[in-house]
């Protein structure tokens, strides 16, 4: 037996609104209703939620960090890497590692408007 029904990836932010409404473009997810006043919550086709929760004293993450281990990030999955890529710079991304890797290992890490670190990747 499962000990939980669901997963939520959730991201601290200076500012939850704007997060999800990135998250929410870029995955073409519904913004859910406010449950708590610093919590923005996003349901996307298929049933992928994420959630943003609003953090006063919020410092980006950096990336690479070279004298620690990776930190958690979110891998997109697309088909087309260069139309998504562009998409993704309209909507507010920045890009980190964009070099183009080719073929079907191509993958591109930008930050998010908050500075977490997310990668597009080939599906």
């Amino acid at each position: 037996m499962a000990v939980a029904s669901a997963a939520v990836l959730t991201l601290d932010c200076a500012e939850p609104e704007e997060l999800a409404d990135f998250y929410a473009r870029v995955l073409g997810a519904e913004i859910q209703p406010m449950t708590a006043p610093d919590r923005i919550e996003i349901v996307a086709p298929g049933g992928s939620r994420m959630a943003f929760l609003r953090d006063h004293g919020f410092a980006p993450p950096s990336w690479p960090r070279p004298d620690d281990s990776q930190q958690a990030h979110l891998d997109l999955l697309v088909e087309d890497i260069d139309a998504a890529e562009r998409q993704v710079i309209d909507l507010g991304a920045r890009p980190l590692d964009t070099k183009n890797n080719g073929g079907l290992r191509d993958t591109r890490i930008y930050s998010d408007p908050a500075g977490h670190p997310f990668s597009l990747r080939r599906t």
